[in-house]
């Protein structure tokens, strides 16, 4: 595992932890990808209900909040591959 992922999951454990339906999955190309449940924040690879790809500094500038979900996702600095709609519940997620 990564240090990207490894700070992600320390990051986004406790955001997660009771608010995540389903599963997603949030790939960091070349660093690795993390799990995000109801259970919390974990690395792993496995399917999910949504994968959302981007830079380690778009997701963080994400749930810092100043980088607007949607304004990533149309200017191709976030890639989501799945329901949109799920998408939005998770980056609601990320934003905290």
């Amino acid at each position: 595992m990564s240090d990207a992922v490894s700070r992600m999951i320390d990051f986004l454990d406790p955001r997660a932890r009771g608010q995540i339906r389903g599963s997603a999955k949030l790939v960091l190309p070349g660093e690795g990808s993390l799990i995000l449940t109801e259970e919390g924040a974990r690395a792993g690879d496995d399917a999910a209900d949504v994968t959302l790809t981007a830079s380690e500094d778009t997701f963080r500038a994400i749930a810092e909040g100043t980088q607007n979900p949607v304004t990533a996702f149309m200017t191709g600095k976030l890639k989501v591959d799945g329901s949109t709609t799920r998408a939005l519940k998770v980056s609601a997620v990320l934003t905290g």
